[in-house]
Order: structure tokens, then C-alpha cells, then sequence
């Protein structure tokens, strides 16, 4: 039957420009072919990434590897030309009848004629018995394999149940995707229909949001339709949110999940510092104004009088596991156990399985009633080591049950650690990289670059920093500012910006020397925790910060080195930091400084509309 006009426009805008609403006629169009209910979420995915079927053009040809109408698999066996059945029983009794012929024929040998001796019927009975044998051995083989396969599938396919059928699709409107008033709504516009689909279904709740990178085998178009599926449950567009332009596959399983967007940092660039002889360029990802320009100010005062030096003082991560026992003796006794230096050696082999970079270094017990907590010391390459000291924390701890089964096992970190708090433990004790920095500034360069006196610098530090920190109950605080400093870089090489909290645990001290013109300044950092592996320190742009400053990746010659190095940067740029801020502090400047370049010049009540 001719379709008529309007009945071609209709077919035009379902198929062309989705502009053009369906006017029913006489006789009434085609219905669409009804909607499946969708039984796993993988084939709803499927589905919608299959090309679409034009109505009343014939149903597409199955694949090769789909499964029969009866609904069974295809099997090797069906390549056979007897039934399978027919098969099996001809190959064992041809398995019966060869052993049978041959131990007939055994006994008569051994009576009268040497083994070694075949005639052709023995060598027809041999070969049907090692042909059966191959035969059976590889059918049951195959049909074990098979049936495993088929049982892991279904298991998996169990996660992935939808509760609901999909609903029918909504009548074609003239306007795209889901506008649903009157006014026309600006919305991100989508690569497809399939797209449009899927994000009703992950509103809905059947597509899990976070399962949509596996499903759909495409990072960058499933952080889009997460994006559309916020957008609408919430309300808000995001266009401040940037979505293009990132390589969502490379955090993928990494460092974010189910990612809607990136933001954007700003990369300022302080130095060089002057440092053990070699400058540095200091990558710093910061948002506040003066504090590239105030660290850089500190490297020039640095450099101009000879440089500062620096050196780590330990090596270690640490992880505290939590332990109780039914009694205080219980938990004492394997305390002592664990302090015994004939013990160590044992331990430390258990221990540094874990990795060919983890090499423990000691062990120290804390006792709470009957609960006792272990702080293991390790060594840890170039990563930061967090997961490689619990790695073998965890060896320890399977170790320990064997001779204490008693032990119950409350937790792997006890927060005996101590990470991401601020904690006595790691300002006396130290964690990741313990580094002291210091440089001897010129009188001349006090004067002329920071604006200031060192009599100022050092009455200042006494009563801001010591005395000031001390009146605050300060932790590990007794600076000006080393968080700034610290975070600005980790943000910049890819480290963990939650555990500035103890890396930025820093004392400055100052003091005049040789007879009271230059200043001595020194900066004490007990827990640095620093890696140039794993994590962040892998995607682009924080790897390419790493290289701007020679410690991208893991040293081969000396493993660990690029991490001690980086954690020593950090301590001169902090040293550079507090220079600076506590110049201008001195000299009255920081009022002034702030005023000018830390004040935003657009009109804040407009961009918060």
C-alpha cells in the first residue's frame, strides 16, 4: 500500500529531522513493533546500541554465535555425524573391548611368547584403546568446561536484574529529548537516541550509574550521560563543569569514580630554587593570589645567597592494625613478641612479600586494655606506600593467627598510623619522609629582597611561630603557612591532597649568625608523604609537572630516590614560603599585598546568580 504525504512526512521526521509530528490518518500508520521487556540490564544496553530495525523491513539474521530457537547453546558435539549419545556408547564399548582383548592376551604372553612381540590384532586392539581413551577423556573434558562456563555466566548475569519492564516509549513530540513545559529549556544535547534512551533508564534506576563505563565500553560517552541524568534529576545545568577535553579513561578503576566533569586549576610556576646545587621550577595548583608570587620571592632570596640545602632523616610508611584479645595478658604477650629482636628477622620476611619494594623497617605496640595496636615501619620505593605497607600488614597479621588464634582482628588501620589527622604520633615519630632544610640568608638580600631586618625575621618567628603555636595548642603548627605550600604542590604532581594534614607538619626556626647580620632559617618536617608512582602522579598533567621537576616515575639505579628527592623540594619550597610571608609580615606588607592581587575584579553578586 502507497503511503500518503502526511504519512511520508511522519516516516521523514521519526527518521530524519525529529521535527515533524506523526498526524494520524485513515487507514491509521503502522505501529511500532511492541517493546520488549527487558530481563538483564546488559541486554538493554545491547539493545540500544544495535541498529535500529526500519518498520516493516524483515527482522535482521541472527548472529553466528546466537543461541537456537529452542534456546539451547550451540555445542561442540553437534559437529558430530552420529547423535551424541550413539557416539559415547560406540567409543566406550570399543574402550571395554580393547582392554578386555589385551589382558586375554597379556596372560597368554607371559605363558608362552614375549611381550614385545605384536601381532596385528594386538596393535587394532592398542590403537582403538588409545582412541577411545582420547575420545573420552576429551568429551567429558569439553562438556566440564562448558557446563562451568555457562554457570559463571548466569552468576553474572544474576547482578546485573532490572525489577521492572522498561516503560513504552513516550508519543514523538515536536521538540528535542525531555522538555516538559512550554518555555523551551536549554538542554546538553546528546549523540543519539541510544544516549536519550539510557538516560531514562539510569533516572529510572534499572542501568546502575556506576555500571555504565563496563556496560558501554566508552568512558568519555558515559561520564556524558551521567552528566544528562544529574542534570535532570537535579535541576542544574553544570555549564561551568567542563566535560570535553579529559581522558576519562585513564582514571578509570584509578582515581574517580563515576566522573560527570573535571575541574580546572590554575598552574603557577615559582623558582628556580636553589637546592644541594641544582634549581628547581616549583609546579604549584593554587587558587590564591600572592602565594606563587610570595614563594617565588622566597626562591630568589634563596638563590642570591648561595642556595639552601637539605636531608631526609627516615624513610617510612606506616599502617597500624587494631587487634583485641580476651584479656590484657593475651594482648601484653603478643606485644612482647612482637618487640623481641629475635623475632624481627621472621616478620620481616613475612612481611616483605608483599612487595619487592617493601622492606620493613620496625615494629612499635601500643597497649589499650585488651586491645593492642601495631605500628609497622616500611620502606616503599617510589610509591607512596599506603597499600603496599597494608599489603603487609595483612601477611603479618595471617602470620600472627597461627600462633595467637585467639587474636581478632578489628581493623587494618587503627589510626595508630596515623593518616590524614593530625597526630602527636607522626610529629615525634615521623611518617613517609622525615626532611630538615635549611639556607644562611645575606643581610644584604634580607634588606633589599624581603624588605625587612633580621633582628625583625627573628623576633617575629619567637612570637608568631613558637611562642603564638604554643598558645594555640598547636600540633605540629609551629609555622606560617607551610599547608599553602604543600597542598599547592601536591594538587600540582598528583599526590594525595588529603594528607597535607600531617605532611604539612612543620617547625620554622631562625636565628641571627655570624654576629648578628645574616639569618639562619631552617625548616623541620617529620612526615612528607610523597610518591612519584601509582595513583595521580600518573595522568598527564601531573606527571608532566614531575618531569618539570626530574622526578617523573620510579628511579631504577636507586629505588625510592625520586620520592625522597620530591619530598625534599617540597621542604626548600616551604623554606622559600616561609621566607617570603614572613617578611612581609615583618615589614607591615601583607595587607597591602593581598589588596592588591588577592581580590576578584568581577562583581561577585553576578556570579553567584
Amino acid at each position: 500500500m502507497s503511503a500518503s504525504p502526511s504519512q511520508s512526512s511522519a516516516f521523514e521526521g521519526r527518521n530524519g529531522l525529529r521535527s515533524i509530528s506523526i498526524i494520524p490518518l485513515s487507514p491509521p500508520p503502522i505501529d511500532p513493533p511492541p517493546v520488549p521487556r527487558w530481563t538483564y540490564a546488559g541486554d538493554f544496553l545491547r539493545s540500544r546500541l544495535a541498529p535500529r530495525q526500519r518498520w516493516g523491513s524483515p527482522p535482521p539474521l541472527p548472529p553466528a554465535s546466537a543461541a537456537p530457537p529452542g534456546g539451547a547453546a550451540f555445542q561442540a558435539s553437534d559437529a558430530l555425524p552420529l547423535p551424541i549419545r550413539y557416539t559415547n556408547l560406540l567409543f566406550s564399548a570399543l574402550f571395554m573391548v580393547s582392554i578386555y582383548f589385551l589382558m586375554c592376551r597379556w596372560r597368554e604372553k607371559i605363558r608362552s611368547t614375549a611381550l614385545h612381540v605384536l601381532t596385528l590384532s594386538e596393535l587394532s586392539a592398542i590403537v582403538g584403546l588409545v582412541a577411545s581413551l582420547i575420545y573420552l577423556i576429551s568429551f567429558f573434558g569439553i562438556a566440564y568446561v562448558q557446563s562451568f562456563i555457562s554457570s559463571h555466566d548466569d552468576d553474572d548475569g544474576d547482578d546485573f536484574l532490572l525489577a521492572a519492564p522498561a516503560p513504552a516509549p513516550a508519543p514523538a513530540a515536536p521538540c528535542s529529548l525531555l522538555s516538559t513545559g512550554d518555555a523551551p529549556e536549554k538542554m546538553q544535547v546528546l549523540s543519539n537516541d541510544d544516549d536519550e534512551e539510557i538516560v531514562r533508564a539510569v533516572i529510572a534506576g534499572k542501568v546502575p550509574s556506576y555500571s555504565l563505563e563496563s556496560k558501554l565500553g566508552d568512558c568519555r560517552r558515559a561520564a556524558g550521560i551521567r552528566r544528562e541524568a544529574l542534570r535532570r534529576t537535579t535541576g542544574r545545568a553544570m555549564d561551568g563543569l567542563p566535560l570535553d577535553g579529559f581522558d576519562y579513561a585513564s582514571i578509570l578503576g584509578q582515581c574517580c569514580e563515576m566522573p560527570v566533569g573535571y575541574v580546572q586549576l590554575p598552574v603557577g610556576v615559582a623558582g628556580p630554587l636553589l637546592l644541594d646545587g641544582r634549581e628547581y621550577f616549583l609546579p604549584m595548583a593554587t587558587t590564591e593570589g600572592c602565594l606563587v608570587a610570595s614563594t617565588n620571592r622566597g626562591c630568589k632570596a634563596i638563590a642570591e645567597s648561595g642556595g639552601g640545602s637539605s636531608l631526609v632523616l627516615r624513610d617510612a610508611m606506616t599502617r597500624a592494625p587494631a587487634v583485641r584479645f580476651a584479656t590484657a595478658r593475651r594482648a601484653a604477650e603478643l606485644k612482647f613478641f612482637l618487640e623481641d629482636p629475635d623475632n624481627f628477622e621472621m616478620l620481616a620476611v613475612v612481611f616483605n612479600r608483599s612487595s619487592r619494594f617493601a622492606r620493613l623497617q620496625g615494629i612499635q605496640c601500643s597497649l589499650a586494655g585488651k586491645n593492642l595496636y601495631m605500628r609497622f615501619s616500611s620502606s616503599t620505593g617510589d610509591a607512596m606506600g599506603m597499600n603496599m605497607v597494608s599489603k603487609g600488614v595483612q601477611n603479618v597479621l595471617d602470620y600472627l593467627q597461627n600462633d595467637f588464634p585467639d587474636m581478632d582482628v578489628i581493623s587494618i588501620s587503627g589510626n595508630f598510623c596515623s593518616d590524614k589527622k593530625p597526630a602527636a604520633v607522626n610529629w615525634i615519630e615521623g611518617r613517609g619522609k622525615s626532611v630538615v632544610c635549611e639556607a644562611t640568608i645575606k643581610e644584604e638580600v634580607v634588606k633589599k629582597v624581603l624588605k625587612t631586618t633580621v633582628p625583625a625575621l627573628v623576633e617575629l618567628n619567637m612570637l608568631k611561630n613558637l611562642a603564638g603555636s604554643a598558645v594555640a595548642g598547636a600540633m605540629g603548627g609551629f609555622n606560617a603557612h607551610a599547608s599553602n605550600i604543600v597542598t599547592a604542590i601536591f594538587i600540582a604532581t598528583g599526590q594525595d591532597p588529603a594528607q597535607n594534614v600531617e605532611s604539612s607538619h612543620c617547625i620554622t626556626m631562625m636565628e641571627a649568625v655570624n654576629d648578628g647580620k645574616d639569618l639562619h632559617i631552617s625548616v623541620t618536617m617529620p612526615s612528607i608523604e610523597v610518591g612519584t608512582v601509582g595513583g595521580g602522579t600518573q595522568l598527564p598533567s601531573q606527571a608532566a609537572c614531575l618531569d618539570l621537576l626530574g622526578v617523573k616515575g620510579a628511579s631504577l639505579e636507586s629505588p625510592g630516590a625520586n620520592a625522597r628527592l620530591l619530598a625534599t623540594i617540597v621542604a626548600g619550597a616551604v623554606l622559600a614560603g616561609e621566607l617570603s610571608l614572613m617578611s612581609a609580615l615583618a615589614a607591615g606588607q601583607l595587607v597591602k599585598s593581598h589588596m592588591k592581587y588577592n581580590r576578584s575584579s568581577k562583581d561577585v553578586s553576578k556570579a553567584a546568580s
